[in-house]
């Protein structure tokens, strides 16, 4: 019975360390995430600043395909 007992509290412990490293790992990822959605909204902002200037005087239409096609 000892024995036994022993193994399902090795087990426990492994789940709990596995539980608390997986809780770190997506803690990491939603940081990332964040990051990447803060760099998305830049460059979005950026590309419809770029979109509203081009289209009141610029080179040349966004959407417009290129002469060699």
């Amino acid at each position: 019975m000892d024995e036994r007992l022993q193994r399902l509290e090795e087990k426990i412990a492994y789940l709990e360390r596995h539980v608390t490293e997986q809780d770190k790992a997506m803690l990491e990822l939603a940081d990332g995430l964040a990051a990447l959605r803060r760099e998305l909204k830049a460059w979005r902002e950026r590309m419809g600043q770029n979109a509203g200037t081009d289209a009141s005087g610029g080179d040349e239409p966004r959407d417009e395909r290129p002469p060699h096609y």
